[in-house]
């Protein structure tokens, strides 16, 4: 019975494969810990609002759909074990409970949408602007359902335009700044990092 050998070629791929994976969950975490510091700056307007979707848009935008979305469902797992990754240092289970949690989940649908427009068109920067929007009202409809439903069953019932005009309509133009932003430093930012990362 013959030994089974490997060559040296396949060590080496072997070697590059586990090294690329090792850097992929590096930047996985650099990111993470991106958008939980973006969660943790308010910006104090009339109604406050956070960086969070800022953080999310440009890091499924730089790290590509899957390592992209990876982060952000490691950011919300965090979260729910009581990690105070959320906004104003909060964490825990119950956060996502409550009436808001559902804009939280509806990051992860932001991100699902981003990376099936990316494997689907590419990254050229009008698909990724039109995934974001996208990415932006799937996760203002999860949230406002899981409003409704938290609201109507731990307090009282409450109407669809109420809902929106307490947690959507006050967020929309600061929203669109963001996608605005993610874009401009996503495009400006990409072809430096791809060197560095890899297009994986």
């Amino acid at each position: 019975m013959n030994a089974k050998t490997t060559t040296p070629l396949q060590n080496s791929e072997r070697s590059a494969a586990g090294k690329g994976k090792t850097y992929d969950m590096a930047y996985i975490a650099v990111f993470t810990v991106l958008i939980t510091i973006c969660s943790w700056i308010s910006i104090p307007t009339e109604i406050p609002f956070t960086l969070q979707t800022f953080a999310i848009f440009l890091s499924v935008s730089l790290l590509g759909g899957k390592r992209g979305t990876i982060a952000v469902v490691t950011y919300v797992l965090l979260g729910a074990i009581g990690v105070p990754v959320f906004a104003g240092f909060t964490g825990g289970l119950g956060i996502i409970m409550n009436t808001t949690g559902g804009y939280i989940i509806g990051f992860i649908l932001t991100a699902l949408i981003m990376w099936f427009f990316e494997s689907c068109f590419g990254k050229k920067l009008w698909i990724q602007g039109v995934a974001m929007v996208l990415g932006m009202a799937a996760c203002y409809a999860a949230g406002t359902i899981w409003f409704m439903l938290v609201y109507m069953k731990t307090t009282d019932s409450i109407g669809l335009a109420t809902v929106l005009g307490w947690c959507v309509i006050p967020f929309i133009i600061p929203d669109a700044v963001k996608i605005a932003l993610a874009l401009t430093l996503s495009n400006t930012l990409r072809g430096p990092l791809s060197k560095i990362m890899g297009e994986r």
